[in-house]
């Protein structure tokens, strides 16, 4: 009899499951912090290179960049288990949900004094519907987050104005199946003429507009950060994998003031256009304008954020690094230039395998920023700050320095001399 296969802990190494890939990405990048603290301490460095600092310096890097790339290659895969665990449990918050109104239904049936009526059915009937159809598509894009793969931007993350747009349509079409089914329901015409009339527009103009606005600041939000790429005015780069966080912070993982607000304002918007609708299941659910202008207000504000946030990279000052014990002199081939400035590293691009990838073009040569490493992260390349040597290859002369950062934004030119 053929022994059962070993559980899943957290050393698995079997390499097909998610335990595997999550010991694998912790050993990755255990080894990869132990080397970058070896190499800063000056360990390691073979010495054959000791003695030239600019060689030394590549050959750390070269290291460094190859031990990132293990563990941004062992991070997807750890994104890729991730998002079909997301997909998997976002179906089962929707079906959680479905049971949890099934359960508030018969409670409030039984200890009430009206018993099941037909808008308890219809409610349920319409959750049913949609939470089904809802299943069945998120099971044809799996791999893709399921369910939340249409809330997924193109740089991978869980997009803020989508999500809120999602939240509303749901709503929305939620409120039209429980609407229908109540129609069908009903059988005397005084009824189903009162029904009608709860349908009129002027009952659910609210709720329309919120509808109308987000939807409205899904489209602008692309359309912005789109054209805002394109003309170098932002930097994009894309994660790993979407996350829950990505709905309340920006790129680098940070708190957003104007996604937190949007979402809270929105998901308070949306509990009491519920609530109206639990209380009144005959007709559009009515948002008061006042709560609507201030739906608007958060989308505006919102859309003001994505409008001015990001930057591409500026080159303020090129200095030559002198040593100590040197005398000032001009700028020569194998010198190390410090470049400030600011915006060298994109948001979202922290990460070694991301900061391996900032070059520098000195005059027609493009020039790689070796990593530098320091006892908790690294020295160069900075946001603020960078170091390159000039190539002898570089003529002598005026020449063009240009920043070109993760996101493959070009900064504009800065010129210096390069003494023969």
């Amino acid at each position: 009899m053929p022994a059962p296969p070993p559980p899943h802990g957290p050393d698995c190494a079997c390499g097909g499951c998610p335990a595997s890939a999550r010991a694998a990405l912790r050993r990755a990048e255990e080894s990869f912090r132990a080397l970058r603290d070896r190499l800063a301490a000056g360990e390691g460095i073979p010495p054959a290179l000791a003695h030239s600092p600019e060689a030394s310096r590549q050959w750390i890097s070269d290291e460094l960049t190859e031990a990132a790339g293990e563990v941004d290659e062992r991070a997807r895969a750890v994104g890729r288990f991730r998002l079909v665990g997301l997909a998997d449990r976002a179906v089962l918050l929707l079906w959680v949900a479905v049971g949890a109104l099934l359960l508030g239904q018969v409670l409030t049936a039984v200890l009430g004094d009206s018993g099941w009526t037909l808008a308890r059915t219809t409610g349920l009937l319409a959750a049913g519907g949609l939470a089904g159809v809802v299943t069945l598509a998120g099971r044809a894009h799996r791999e893709r987050g399921g369910p939340l793969a249409p809330l997924v931007g193109e740089d991978n993350r869980l997009s803020t104005s989508r999500a809120v747009a999602a939240g509303w349509l749901l709503l929305a079409g939620y409120t039209v199946l429980v609407l229908a089914f109540s129609l069908a329901g009903t059988g005397r015409g005084q009824d189903r003429d009162a029904l009608l009339d709860g349908l009129d527009v002027t009952r659910g103009g609210g709720l329309l507009a919120a509808v109308a606005v987000s939807c409205a600041v899904t489209v602008w939000v692309r359309h912005t950060v789109a054209t805002r790429v394109r003309g170098f005015r932002m930097q994009k780069v894309r994660a790993r994998a979407p996350r829950a966080a990505d709905l309340l912070t920006d790129d680098d993982g940070v708190g957003s003031f104007p996604d937190v607000q949007y979402v809270v304002v929105n998901a308070a918007a949306l509990v009491l256009v519920g609530v109206r609708l639990a209380r009144q299941p005959d007709e559009w659910p009515d948002l008061p304008w006042g709560l609507a202008l201030l739906v608007t207000v958060s989308a505006l504000t919102y859309l003001a954020a994505k409008y001015t946030e990001g930057g591409r990279p500026v080159i303020q000052s090129v200095v030559r690094v002198r040593e100590p014990g040197t005398l000032v002199a001009p700028i020569r081939h194998g010198d190390e230039l410090e470049i400030r400035g600011s915006g060298f590293v994109p948001p979202g691009a922290r990460g070694p395998e991301r900061l391996a990838e900032t070059v520098v073009r000195i005059g027609g040569m493009t020039v790689p920023v070796p990593l530098v490493p320091t006892a908790d992260g690294f020295g160069s390349p900075g946001d603020t700050s960078l170091l390159v040597r000039v190539p002898a290859e570089v003529d002598p002369g005026r020449v063009d320095i240009q920043v070109i950062t993760a996101a493959g934004t070009e900064s504009g030119r800065y010129r210096v001399t390069v003494a023969d």
